[in-house]
């Protein structure tokens, strides 16, 4: 019952909201830990989101060594074949990826997105607040956060598009803007999603400078105050105003 519930849930905000969004971005913990009821919910509200026409961004934050890595790349965008035909997986339009452990587990994950004509989000700098305790440390030749930015933007090529943005995209959380523009500077052709804006208290007028490559340079996700708002619609459209406002 709790699977349905929250399929029926999402569904309902998909046809509010929708028609002021780009996306959804499913937060698959959320569903994962319904079990097997939970994993229907989110194909569902895939399934809806593309009825929709919206890109499906999955939020998983996935990241290991390099052979798991790659199932995880099977999972989110690709297929697995068996012996019994080719298994689909979840079948998003991106993911989000955790690349702390280096560029050979990151790298299967990015050729499973090529091979889909899908994109990935790698960790650069998170909304929460203990991100400074790792991603901001110092290092000789700066924090770790533009290291990991350094890491995306090598790995641009191989998911670059004709616009001229690139499906190597980069989390950049909305709660430190003071980073943006150094890391716009860093990644001039990512795509940032930058989580944080509303419950987190992040502010759209904050996030100009992710938009120094254009408007389509940055995807902002909204989750508890459009979902937990009392007009779901209004709450969207008002985040979708405030957004073009700052974009260019």
């Amino acid at each position: 019952m709790a699977g349905a519930a929250v399929s029926a849930h999402c569904r309902r905000l998909i046809e509010l909201a929708g028609s002021s969004c780009i996306a959804v971005k499913p937060q698959l913990a959320c569903f994962e830990r319904l079990g097997w009821p939970g994993w229907k919910a989110l194909q569902e509200v895939c399934e809806a989101a593309r009825e929709a026409g919206l890109l499906v961004i999955a939020d998983g934050k996935r990241g290991d060594v390099p052979v798991t890595a790659r199932a995880y790349g099977q999972a989110m965008v690709g297929h697995t074949d068996s012996p019994f035909g080719s298994i689909p997986g979840l079948g998003a339009d991106a993911f989000t990826a955790n690349p702390l452990l280096g560029d050979d587990a990151l790298e299967p994950m990015v050729e499973a997105a090529r091979e889909a004509g899908a994109g990935v989000f790698a960790l650069v700098r998170t909304s929460n607040p203990g991100a400074a305790d790792v991603e901001d440390l110092p290092t000789p030749d700066g924090p770790v956060h533009e290291h990991l930015a350094g890491m995306v933007e090598r790995f641009g090529d191989r998911l670059a598009g004709e616009s001229g943005l690139s499906g190597m995209g980069a989390v950049v959380g909305a709660t430190a803007p003071e980073h943006i523009a150094r890391l716009r500077e860093l990644m001039p052709r990512a795509v940032f999603l930058i989580p944080g804006v509303g419950a987190q208290g992040g502010k759209p007028e904050d996030l100009g400078a992710a938009f120094a490559c254009g408007r389509a340079g940055a995807i902002v996700p909204a989750s508890r105050s459009i979902a937990n708002a009392e007009d779901p619609a209004a709450a969207a459209e008002e985040l979708r105003a405030a957004v073009w406002a700052v974009s260019g």
